[in-house]
């Protein structure tokens, strides 16, 4: 009797067991925007960003920080300064919300002289959260980008996920192109929730 093949594992299975995401992004979106900012002491969450990802996080969210820091490549801070800033960063998060980011992922790279990201990791560019999805086996399709630029809803967009622009002044040129332009625009957080969830519930356990 020849031996029975073994059964390759189901891509079916695989795919289900990925979750949603929400990827934000650091300055003007999730903490005030203070340019290149690596002092903890001037480290402000934005007003209910820790509440809304907590129920986000409880639906079965995974949450993913992902942040141009060109102010590496510029000689402002060092790698070290960012992470000491992370762990101030995650700290708030857990002391106020009870929230644990799943990921925290930068692009330290300058843009090209015209603007454009050099690298496949700087928004709007999407290698950051290709990155994330491969690392954290995440459903790219029910995932969700929020961030204050059409850069970021363009990186969201390049993923395949849907974005949210929040409209926190942030975004100055709104240069409009089909892959800039967000599902919803948002002005505080308290709208996210439903956006996120009403669109694409997570499914339950």
């Amino acid at each position: 009797m020849t031996p029975r093949a073994r059964r390759a594992p189901s891509t079916h299975r695989s795919a289900c067991a990925r979750r949603p995401a929400l990827f934000i992004d650091k300055d003007g979106t999730l903490v005030e925007n203070v340019p290149y900012n690596v002092d903890p002491a001037r480290l402000r969450l934005m007003p209910g960003a820790g509440a809304v990802l907590a129920r986000l996080a409880g639906a079965g969210f995974a949450l993913v920080l992902v942040t141009n820091q060109s102010g590496i490549a510029r000689g402002l801070f060092s790698h070290a300064d960012f992470a000491r800033l992370e762990q101030a960063l995650r700290r708030q998060l857990l002391d106020a919300s009870g929230v644990r980011l799943d990921g925290v992922l930068l692009c330290p790279h300058l843009p090209a002289l015209d603007g454009h990201p050099a690298c496949h990791c700087r928004k709007p560019a999407p290698g950051l959260l290709v990155r994330a999805a491969a690392q954290l086996q995440l459903d790219l399709a029910r995932s969700w980008m929020i961030g204050d630029t059409l850069d970021d809803v363009e990186a969201g967009h390049r993923a395949g996920c849907r974005s949210l622009l929040f409209d926190s002044g942030g975004e100055t040129q709104w240069r409009r192109e089909p892959l800039r332009m967000p599902e919803h625009q948002v002005r505080h957080w308290a709208e996210v929730e439903a956006l996120v969830r009403g669109a694409d519930p997570a499914p339950g356990p």
